[in-house]
């Protein structure tokens, strides 16, 4: 059986599987990796950081639309 971590996705309960990362988090979500910004625990996470950020139980993860432009 595989655990599940709980964590607070956009502040709303939400499960995945032990051992996930931040990217397959948003893969799994069906976001493209550039049209999401993220922040775990109030830190930034970079795109290029994803894939090495494990997700932790309690992790509060915050997806958002990220500013481009000047």
């Amino acid at each position: 059986m595989t655990e599940a971590l709980h964590i607070q996705l956009d502040g709303q309960p939400h499960n995945v599987p032990a051992h996930s990362t931040l990217a397959t988090l948003i893969a799994a979500l069906g976001h493209a990796p550039e049209a999401v910004g993220t922040a775990v625990n109030g830190a930034f996470v970079a795109r290029a950081a994803r894939g090495d950020h494990l997700l932790h139980d309690g992790d509060a993860v915050l997806l958002f639309q990220p500013i481009v432009g000047g």
